[in-house]
């Protein structure tokens, strides 16, 4: 299994950005997946989640509103559309596969990260 995700980079507090996932070595569409996120010396915490079908999501209290989550089954492709970015978002983004929707960082499988740095 792999998971590769893509769309970080520098941008100024108030911008936006979006993160990418392609996933491969599974069948995509059975799976939930996930956004968690690790600041330096914090722990990862969860983002946001999606269920296979994509009727279902949840978001983590600091972003709802300003992130939306979504999927593409018949592309593989896991998104994460981050507006209003703010400093405090500054984080290595991951994706991650899973069974059920958790909020804890239970994951089957996790993606290598992408880098969100927001400048002040």
């Amino acid at each position: 299994v792999q998971l590769q995700a893509s769309g970080g980079g520098l941008v100024q507090a108030g911008g936006s950005l979006r993160l990418s996932c392609g996933a491969s070595g599974l069948i995509f569409s059975n799976y939930v997946m996930a956004w968690f996120r690790q600041a330096p010396g914090k722990e990862r915490e969860f983002v946001a989640g999606i269920a296979w079908s994509a009727t279902t999501t949840d978001y983590a209290g600091f972003v709802k509103g300003r992130f939306t989550i979504s999927r593409d089954n018949g592309k593989n492709t896991l998104y994460l559309q981050m507006n209003g970015l703010k400093p405090e978002d500054t984080a290595v983004y991951y994706c991650a596969a899973n069974r059920i929707l958790t909020a804890a960082r239970r994951y089957d499988y996790w993606g290598q990260g992408t880098l969100v740095t927001v400048s002040s």
